[in-house]
């Protein structure tokens, strides 16, 4: 069973009692705080001795001192026949009030400790706390992988808004919940009888009557050099046993003094054991620590925190994980399909491929990447890799190459087919790469490597009769692609850019129903989105969506798009035809390596055409003013300025800093956009200089013109694109 496996099951199963130990744990943690501002504490140089007579002097009847772990004094006496237990103050002995423990701080204790069941809650609880152990463990692993390792443990967390909430709350509180369940591990252990904290008999040790009055408590030696702080217990001897002693008990050990001469009779120093448990306990409790208590509570509620997150997680992974039918367990299937894919789409093809193998005979399992593995009954193994971004695995095999890597090849062929977009350089950059590892590695091939052309079914169905050739056996590869579930949107504006010697453009805005959280959680409606993700809109008569750059957040209450006619585009012919009232499917797909972290760090955004739709969306949601400096280009300002006067407005409110435009195709029109970064290369070095954030969208080849320029401009600071790309500081959305 895998990490995340463990992890996740352990939550959902375990999690309930996890959050009532983590509740009454924060509640309890109280008690420490509010006993340290209840009584004063001792001063840390006072000798018991000296407390001694203070208390004798106020409190007549004495018979035990007890100092609280939060330095308070509380003396227990009797008043006639009904015993009493008062804060007193070490400064001079005088009772302050009456001391008990409170009644619910007990019950939750109970609960806390056993789950009010008694010895078998005590086990329980004792469960929980080792299952804890492990989903700390676990969510550690899971922690580095996600972020990189360790020198990434920092980084920016992506993913939904439970995902960002899990992470973030894990990486603050993870040591300290690990912590927890270890010493409530320490502490069960004796509890529970599986550990001895001291197996030794008490010395039988007695005061020896000399027919002299008892030595006053003042005098004793062993309490002269005893300092306050380092008591815990000490028992007056008892007035009708002449042969009692006095009793101490410290952090170090016990002792037994004698009444008449002070002599130390006896001393027993702490075992390993009770030293080890002793710290447990503070570490646990925080008590003799309030501000420790306050870090344990907050912790504690954490848990509650951590558990709904954590099942908002896996409720909208049941819900968006590909439906793959048919699959046989993993240790009995012939033939094994491994999927890497960012949006969801090539899980469609792997179901494609299964059904037509389980059709031609084939026992079959698919599942992702990162679980690649073979077994004795394994014959044939498949991957089917998209490639996301500039080549990159998508997000989640980002560590699965590194992992094959490291594995031991062996006879079984895999075949890698590849998915993704000629126009891209990166073509199937990381299918490629994949195939490259695994024949370093010695891993044979049933077919050579296949790069798939813009999800082509017709390219993959002519994959699918030379893979019926190399086994041997009819195969058809049919594919149906399966989008993800869409929402209608309603086309309430648009603001047309028409241009005689070019495409035309327009600025599309939307309006979709109302969907509740329930609808959400179903995977229903778009979700959350903002500026910067992208939406997908599959035209009429195509299976393949096509994505457009998102100018505007759910915050705004709308989803706006700018829509270039492109040749032949059938999405952009669609789009661009809509009249107000019609409406479109859509779905869509986050984009959080583009995302503008929350930071009060400028922003340099940079973008040519319709590229600067997400830059317009992030300054329309710039209410907090933050420094943010766009360079825009265009052709000709009377034609392709596109949100030229949403851009003059914002300038004026200051949500955007600054504005430089130039325009290729006019006199005196500046040129491109990597011109005018060169022309103000010392304003841009001051802007990265201060930690500026930069982001990039347009055409390929600008935003390859941009790179090149920044390189030059950044030249002088020691830095680069590719510098500041690995600090994700730098972003591109190029199409």
């Amino acid at each position: 069973m895998s990490w995340k496996a463990i992890h996740r099951w352990l939550g959902l199963t375990l999690g309930t009692l996890a959050v009532v130990l983590g509740i009454t744990g924060a509640i309890l943690a109280i008690d420490p705080v509010q006993q340290a501002w209840q009584a004063p504490a001792a001063p840390g140089a006072l000798p018991v001795a000296t407390l001694v007579e203070r208390v004798a002097s106020s409190v007549p009847s004495a018979e035990e001192i007890r100092r609280l772990p939060s330095g308070a004094i509380v003396v227990f006496s009797f008043d006639g026949d009904q015993p009493q237990a008062s804060y007193v103050d070490p400064a001079d002995g005088r009772v302050l009030g009456a001391w008990q423990r409170s009644a619910l701080p007990r019950w939750v204790k109970n609960l806390h400790r056993s789950l009010l069941l008694g010895d078998a809650g005590r086990w329980g609880a004792a469960a929980t706390a080792l299952a804890m152990g492990v989903l700390c463990v676990s969510a550690l692993v899971l922690l580095l992988r996600r972020m990189g390792g360790w020198r990434r443990l920092g980084a920016r967390v992506r993913g939904t808004l439970a995902q960002r909430i899990h992470v973030v709350a894990g990486r603050v509180v993870l040591v300290v919940l690990c912590l927890t369940s270890l010493t409530a591990l320490t502490m069960s252990a004796s509890t529970l009888g599986l550990v001895e904290l001291d197996t030794r008999a008490e010395p039988e040790v007695l005061s020896v009557a000399t027919g002299k009055p008892d030595m006053p408590g003042a005098q004793l030696v062993a309490l002269q050099s005893l300092a306050v702080n380092d008591l815990r217990t000490l028992t007056f001897p008892g007035a009708t046993d002449p042969e009692d002693t006095w009793k101490v008990a410290t952090a170090q050990g016990q002792g037994w003094i004698d009444r008449y001469s002070g002599q130390m009779l006896a001393w027993q120093d702490a075992t390993l054991a009770q030293r080890v448990y002793d710290l447990a306990v503070v570490l646990h409790t925080g008590e003799a620590a309030w501000l420790w208590a306050v870090v344990l509570g907050l912790v504690g509620a954490s848990v509650l925190l951590f558990w709904v997150s954590g099942v908002v997680i896996w409720w909208q992974a049941r819900v968006q994980a590909p439906r793959i039918t048919g699959n046989t367990p993993v240790a009995q299937a012939d033939v094994l399909i491994f999927v890497a894919s960012e949006g969801g789409s090539t899980w469609g093809f792997a179901q494609t491929l299964q059904d037509a193998l389980v059709q031609a005979g084939h026992r079959v399992h698919t599942s992702a990447l990162e679980n690649f593995r073979t077994t004795p009954a394994t014959r044939q193994v498949f991957v089917l890799a998209a490639t996301y971004g500039e080549g990159q695995a998508p997000a989640h095999a980002s560590q699965a190459l590194a992992q094959i890597a490291r594995l031991k090849a062996s006879a079984v062929p895999v075949t890698v087919l590849g998915f993704g977009d000629r126009q891209f350089p990166a073509f199937c950059a990381f299918a490629k790469a994949l195939d490259q590892t695994l024949r370093a590695q010695g891993w044979p091939a049933l077919l050579p490597l296949e790069c798939i052309h813009q999800q082509s079914g017709q390219q993959f169905a002519r994959w699918g009769v030379d893979l019926a050739q190399a086994l041997g056996q009819p195969l058809v590869l049919e594919h149906v692609p399966r989008l993800p579930p869409t929402t209608e949107l309603t086309l309430l504006s648009r603001q047309d850019y028409p241009n005689a010697s070019e495409a035309g453009t327009a600025i599309l805005r939307f309006s979709w129903p109302e969907q509740g959280l329930g609808a959400r959680l179903r995977g229903h409606g778009l979700g959350r989105f903002a500026a910067g993700d992208l939406v997908g809109i599959v035209p009429p008569g195509s299976s393949v969506p096509r994505y457009y750059s998102l100018a505007s957040g759910q915050e705004d209450g709308f989803l706006e798009i700018c829509v270039r006619q492109m040749p032949g585009g059938l999405c952009s012919t669609h789009l661009l035809a809509l009249q107000q009232g019609e409406r479109i499917r859509a779905f869509i797909r986050p984009n959080p390596g583009f995302a503008l972290p929350r930071a009060r760090r400028p922003v340099l955004l940079i973008g040519a055409g319709t590229g600067v739709a997400p830059l317009a969306g992030f300054i329309r949601r710039n209410d907090s003013q933050r420094p943010m400096h766009l360079y825009f280009g265009g052709r000709d300002p009377a034609r392709d300025f596109y949100f030229g006067s949403e851009l003059q407005r914002w300038l004026a409110e200051g949500r955007l800093s600054s504005m430089q435009t130039v325009f290729s195709r006019v006199p005196d029109g500046g040129g491109y956009v990597q011109d005018a970064l060169r022309r103000d290369a010392e304003r841009v070095r001051g802007l990265v200089a201060q930690g500026a954030i930069v982001r990039v969208c347009g055409s390929r080849a600008m935003a390859q013109g941009v790179a090149e320029a920044l390189d030059d401009v950044l030249a002088p600071l020691q830095l680069s694109v590719s510098a500041l790309r690995a600090k994700e500081r730098y972003a591109e959305d190029v199409f």
